[in-house]
């Protein structure tokens, strides 16, 4: 009781206890709702893996279901009588062609894949997309006659279709236009990540982003505070395999004349490992998490 008294008596201890119990509840606040965004944070990203399983299981079932009515339609053609095979017109079996290419596109219009019949034959459209968001779509006209040809497309210069072609256009179109679309939608998906980081991001860059036409080859200089004044991160990232979104060889240095410490030396193998696991906007969206360094939850 007497110390109590002196507490109230002496202003400057009361004043004493009272902030720090303040600051002890600042803290448990604080601490509460750093563990909610976490959960939350958590909670999404269990959400979006789910979603991904889900698309990938249908992707493959109509892949699946695609291979099944090639294989029934090659199946009746094969059965059919000798004497029929010889009385059959090439008409015929350009129709016959006809219709297993539209019948081929029907199960493809769910994997972005969509066509219409046309006076030479059928006009592919691939319209790509990346996390979501539908991008660019190329439209490729074919001409159903033997051989099979290109008519006119939208694909860019730098995509190889002819290479593509070569292999897999007489021998499996359906092999043919899986593997074009494998092309476009990692290159759509190159170029989408680079487009966010220079409008999104770009108080993080020292000047702009340099890239090359297939998007395959970026580098930049970048920092991860972006209201410091220096730029200490130099980063090359190269995709090798261009039916990919992740880089396949990525390195940064550091800017800097003076001997690197540890702790710059760890952000910078921290920032490689980034870069190689997370397409590149995510990258920079958790160094610009306020108040915090790097978001050490993305190697997982």
């Amino acid at each position: 009781m007497a110390q109590a008294n002196t507490l109230c008596q002496d202003g400057k201890s009361k004043g004493g206890v009272l902030a720090h119990l303040e600051r002890l509840e600042t803290g448990v606040n604080r601490s509460g709702k750093q563990c909610e965004e976490l959960q939350s944070a958590q909670a999404v990203g269990s959400a979006l893996a789910t979603k991904i399983r889900k698309l990938r299981c249908l992707r493959d079932k109509l892949r699946a279901e695609v291979k099944q009515r090639q294989a029934r339609v090659k199946a009746s053609i094969a059965n059919a009588e000798p004497d029929q095979t010889v009385e059959i017109s090439e008409q015929e079996v350009l129709e016959r062609k006809q219709k297993n290419v539209k019948a081929i596109l029907q199960a493809y219009r769910f994997t972005g894949i969509s066509a219409k019949l046309t006076s030479r034959g059928v006009c592919v459209c691939i319209n790509t997309a990346f996390e979501g968001n539908l991008l660019d779509s190329y439209f490729v006209d074919l001409v159903i006659k033997k051989p099979l040809q290109i008519y006119h497309h939208s694909v860019p210069v730098f995509i190889p279709l002819e290479d593509i072609a070569a292999k897999y256009l007489q021998t499996d179109i359906q092999h043919f236009l899986f593997s074009l679309c494998e092309y476009l939608n990692a290159y759509s998906g190159r170029k989408y990540q680079a487009d966010q980081l220079q409008s999104d991001f770009a108080a993080f860059l020292a000047g702009p982003l340099q890239r090359n036409s297939l998007c395959n080859l970026l580098s930049f200089t970048y920092k991860v505070d972006p209201k410091g004044q220096a730029f200490p991160f130099c980063a090359r990232l190269l995709y090798k395999d261009l039916t990919v979104t992740l880089p396949t060889d990525v390195t940064v240095t550091y800017q800097g004349t003076e001997a690197l410490s540890t702790s710059w030396e760890e952000q910078r193998a921290a920032h490689e490992i980034l870069f190689c696991t997370k397409p590149l906007h995510q990258v920079f969206a958790s160094f610009a998490k306020k108040g915090e360094m790097l978001d050490m939850s993305l190697f997982s």
